[in-house]
């Protein structure tokens, strides 16, 4: 054990940053093969749509219309308010 402040100091710090650099490292190992796996995935999951014939994951979202996504859309473009089950008739 160092006898001087200094040397105190130091030697009380340096398992600290070499424990902070540890887990700093062993973090960033985790959040880089996370970040891989999923790029990984989505690349495997753009050949199972393309081979199976459905279009990209992206573009699914995108060709629905945008005013059946807002609540009450329906009331507001003059639709009925409630749509009949399909073996019910309209009226």
């Amino acid at each position: 054990m160092p006898e001087s402040w200094w040397g105190n100091a130091i030697f009380s710090l340096i398992p600290t940053i070499v424990l902070g650099l540890l887990f700093w490292m062993v973090l960033r190992y985790i959040i880089r093969g996370d970040r891989t796996a999923r790029l990984e995935y989505d690349r495997i999951e753009a050949e199972e749509r393309a081979k199976a014939g459905l279009p990209p994951k992206g573009t699914a979202d995108a060709s629905t219309p945008a005013a059946s996504a807002a609540p009450g859309a329906q009331a507001a473009e003059g639709a009925p308010a409630s749509t009949p089950a399909p073996d019910e008739p309209a009226r």
